[in-house]
């Protein structure tokens, strides 16, 4: 499974260019986003696919020096259940 990274989009394509599962997160300031909607299709869900995105958006956050404010009702769930990754979020948020 690869996925494609782009600015503020973390996305799983099919071949023809079909949207299967995605992660957005705008920016709020140079050092903070929002992560403000996860998506994964019918078809994919209960696979772990939602997370997968929240994995690669864990190395996407650290890379690029970010701190996030989950807005998401996906992404906020995600981080209670994962402590391990509060160093980013932003305390402020």
């Amino acid at each position: 499974m690869e996925f494609t990274h782009n600015k503020n989009q973390i996305a799983l394509y099919t071949e023809d260019g079909k949207l299967l599962a995605e992660i957005t997160f705008p920016n709020i300031n140079d050092k903070t986003v929002d992560i403000n909607h996860t998506f994964v299709d019918q078809s994919l869900r209960g696979q772990g696919i939602a997370g997968k995105l929240m994995e690669e958006l864990i190395q996407e956050l650290e890379n690029r020096n970010l701190t996030a404010i989950p807005t998401c009702s996906y992404a906020v769930k995600w981080f209670e259940k994962h402590p391990e990754h509060g160093n980013l979020l932003n305390q402020a948020g």
